[in-house]
């Protein structure tokens, strides 16, 4: 089975751009930048495909299931492709791919359920469900072999063919993975571009394609608009007065930094009681300054690289204006020493509420630690950006600790942990962190428009 090239290999005097190792700072490997004429030519393709694909469930529940046995069996292939051009250690580019196999197993067995309609008139009437056709998927650098997988499985699941557009800084082992799917799916029905911009906004608004689901910034959101959107998060963590700091302090730890912090919905914030503020900083920044950073490859990491240097600028700038601004850091502040894009884990404190750090998402290594002296008064900052993708509440009562959960204004909300996901629950964010819902049953109703069929009594 092919793992290193998908199934059309492009002219060899094709246009490509550089893939830069973010552990070194240096390109290693070069991807196709397509250009207008060959999408349209794949877009063409998909829509060819997607009579075939659409008409035959069952053989699309065999394919699916299929293909997730490939991309378990290519797995190791994978994961080294994955840390190689984005930089997370190994262990957790194994966890993606396990991930994405998962992913696939489970849309594979999922199906549209036919529902007749009781209005109280004499007329048999069924909501019935019919795929869109071809769909455009755009995935970020920071997970992108895992939301590949969430947009491209309930799409093929659905009925539907995909053209997927990795990130420029991580196109390889996408397209690895479409060469692998390749070889188990219908010709045509997955296909991956690569490129530079404008190749993303020439797919979406491509007459041919019927839906687009996106990953990204909220610009970028805002300027694709006829989507399934998940955006930017910038989720608070809030603790109780009754907390065990050394009990949380490893879980909090790793909900800020896991993914050296470039995860959607990372802890982002954190509000804790004044009484406990310096325990929970000193807890985390002693975490902070002793965890292995490194290259993903090396075992011994814990925490990588930033994935580019854009994304390290970005959580430089970040920093320094906090710092600028009155802050201090109790870890980190500062870029590491050597090649490579690598930021020291950094907690910060006091930090003014109004800084950019607290209000917008640095999608980096740094956690500012806020002290609150009621909670209305954390509730009220916790809930009061724009961003409301997730958040969390740590206390000793659970009961308590929910129902200040309930309170705060985002799509999902943890209690005593953070950013952990079912396959079968729903994941939305509100006000800028996304548009329709992804996971479970309503990540496959996303890929699908309702059909009602209407026709009288039985004579």
């Amino acid at each position: 089975m092919p793992t290193t090239e998908p199934t059309r290999v492009p002219d060899p005097g094709a246009a490509r751009f550089p893939v830069v190792d973010p552990a070194t700072g240096e390109a290693f490997d070069e991807a196709p930048d397509q250009q207008p004429d060959e999408l349209d030519a794949v877009i063409d393709r998909a829509q060819r495909a997607w009579s075939g694909w659409r008409a035959d469930p069952a053989a699309r529940t065999t394919a699916l299931r299929a293909a997730a046995d490939a991309v378990a069996a290519a797995g190791e292939d994978l994961a080294r492709s994955l840390t190689r051009e984005q930089g997370k250690p190994l262990a957790e580019s194994y966890a993606e791919v396990a991930r994405t196999v998962a992913r696939l197993r489970y849309f594979a067995d999922l199906a549209p359920r036919t529902r007749p309609i009781d209005d109280g008139r004499p007329v048999r009437s069924e909501i019935r469900w019919r795929p869109l056709g071809p769909v455009a998927a755009i995935v970020p650098w920071n997970f992108p072999l895992q939301l590949a997988a969430a947009k491209f499985a309930p799409a093929l699941a659905a009925g539907n063919t995909v053209v997927l557009k990795p990130s420029p800084f991580t196109p390889l082992a996408t397209r690895m993975l479409g060469s692998v799917l390749a070889a188990v799916l219908p010709e045509d029905v997955l296909t991956v571009v690569t490129g530079r911009e404008p190749l993303g906004a020439r797919l979406v608004f491509h007459p041919g394609i019927r839906h687009v689901t996106f990953t990204g910034s909220v610009p970028t959101g805002r300027a694709v608009a006829r989507v399934t959107l998940e955006l930017g998060g910038n989720d608070a963590a809030l603790l109780l007065d009754d907390v065990d700091v050394e009990r949380i302090a490893d879980r909090l730890f790793w909900a800020a930094f896991r993914n050296c912090g470039q995860v959607c919905m990372a802890v982002k914030r954190l509000y804790v009681p004044v009484r406990l503020h310096a325990d929970i900083v000193e807890a985390l920044a002693q975490r902070a300054k002793t965890v292995a950073v490194g290259p993903g490859l090396d075992p011994a990491t814990e925490l990588g690289p930033l994935n580019n240097a854009p994304q390290l600028a970005r959580v430089e700038e970040l920093t320094r204006r906090a710092l600028a601004d009155g802050a201090r850091a109790a870890a980190g502040g500062h870029r590491q020493d050597g090649p490579g894009y690598f930021f020291a884990p950094t907690v910060l404190v006091g930090v003014p509420p109004d800084s950019p750090v607290v209000t917008g998402e640095q999608f980096g290594p740094v956690l500012p630690v806020l002290p609150y002296r009621s909670l209305d008064e954390a509730l009220k900052a916790a809930n009061g950006t724009g961003f409301g993708l997730g958040g969390s509440v740590w206390g000793t009562d659970l009961d308590r600790a929910e129902a200040v959960a309930d309170q705060l204004d985002c799509g999902t909300a943890w209690v005593n942990h953070h950013a952990e996901l079912s396959l079968a629950q729903p994941f939305a964010g509100v006000k800028d962190s996304g548009v329709g819902v992804a996971g479970g049953p309503w990540g496959l109703y996303g890929n699908l428009r309702p059909f009602v069929v209407h026709r009288p009594p039985e004579a």
